[in-house]
């Protein structure tokens, strides 16, 4: 890996640079980076690790410009810059493009000579692998399936018939893409099963983590739009619909047929039931039951704050004598108001 200047990065991501020109080796934290690496402060509070950090160079806001002698890039976002640095210095390593022997392809396959088909990975009838893209050994590909360019699949990824991924889709290991949705109706004394003839169609540029789950439409499709970003363990029930650039942390869940806007944020073990509609620009905190549609922009949270156990108990004491006190309060305000008015008031 070549080394780069402080003044490279200026030169690739603008910022501006302070107090010398020096070779990078890596990027680190704050408290861990060594004289050859470059530490980044976005946080107020990690302000005091500057005066004994051993990182060479810095990347700050312009509010913090003077809290260092260190050479440093002042930049807009110093977060979004740390990123790009670290993308630049570290590279995914891609294996060279060919198809393994322990590979399976069915006859009418089509790969792109620049694809990489890793060891004991199936593909199925009629399924197409674009341009650069990479399956890692034990991926399966079912009939009918577009990846499209640069989609890479960590191993043992399932992605079901007639899914679509776009381009420079990255999906991570053990991650189901088109199984079937959960579609049952009740006959009286057990379950029939409803078939799941949808797909999944996923945009360009999106990341799914790994034990995700994304079931195929019951009718309609499942869709993805660009940009999405999941983590590891979360579901996505049928013909639910997530729209650009929204992201979840792990262990989210979103029962079927829901509606996501754009650039929304959900935190880690959120629930969002189905058949509801959640708008653009929504921020669903950590553990919030979402259980009615969301039709203005802005934070939700649904959680009490973490207490003692002792405390809990005292306020799910109160919480079971809510209603009868609601029903005391009335009564107290229906004889107060009457007296109010025996006396002309």
């Amino acid at each position: 890996m070549p080394d780069y200047r402080l003044s490279d990065f200026v030169a690739r991501f603008g910022g501006e640079l302070l107090g010398g020109d020096l070779a990078v080796r890596q990027v680190a934290t704050l408290e861990t980076a060594k004289p050859d690496e470059i530490a980044f402060l976005a946080n107020p509070k990690y302000a005091k690790q500057l005066g004994s950090t051993a990182a060479g160079a810095i990347v700050l806001g312009e509010k913090a410009r003077g809290l260092t002698d260190k050479p440093r890039i002042v930049a807009t976002d110093p977060y979004l810059y740390f990123a790009r640095i670290s993308t630049l210095l570290n590279p995914p390593k891609r294996p060279v493009p060919g198809v393994h022997p322990s590979a399976v392809l069915a006859a009418d396959v089509m790969v792109n000579p620049s694809a990489y088909i890793g060891p004991f990975v199936s593909v199925e009838e009629g399924s197409r692998v674009g341009a650069d893209c990479i399956l890692e050994a034990g991926s399966r590909v079912g009939r009918n399936v577009t990846l499209g360019a640069g989609t890479w699949l960590h191993a043992n990824v399932v992605v079901a018939d007639d899914s679509q991924l776009g381009e420079r889709v990255i999906v991570h290991p053990n991650a189901v893409i088109g199984s079937d949705g959960f579609g049952n109706a009740w006959t009286g004394d057990g379950w029939f099963k409803i078939p799941q003839i949808g797909r999944v169609l996923i945009g360009n540029d999106v990341e799914i983590g790994a034990a995700t789950s994304i079931d195929r439409g019951a009718l309609g499709d499942t869709v993805l739009e660009d940009g999405v970003r999941l983590d590891n363990q979360i579901q996505i029930a049928h013909n639910v619909h997530i729209g650009k650039h929204t992201a979840m942390a792990g262990c989210v869940g979103v029962a079927g047929s829901t509606r996501i806007g754009a650039y929304c944020t959900f935190g880690g073990s959120a629930m969002i039931l189905g058949h509801l509609e959640i708008v653009d620009k929504v921020n669903v905190m950590a553990g919030t039951l979402v259980g009615k549609s969301i039709l203005k922009a802005g934070t939700y949270v649904g959680q009490y704050p973490v207490q003692s156990h002792e405390d809990w108990l005292a306020n799910a004491s109160h919480l079971r004598r809510l209603d009868a006190m609601a029903g005391r309060l009335k009564e107290i305000e229906r004889r107060v108001g009457r007296g109010d008015a025996d006396q002309g008031e």
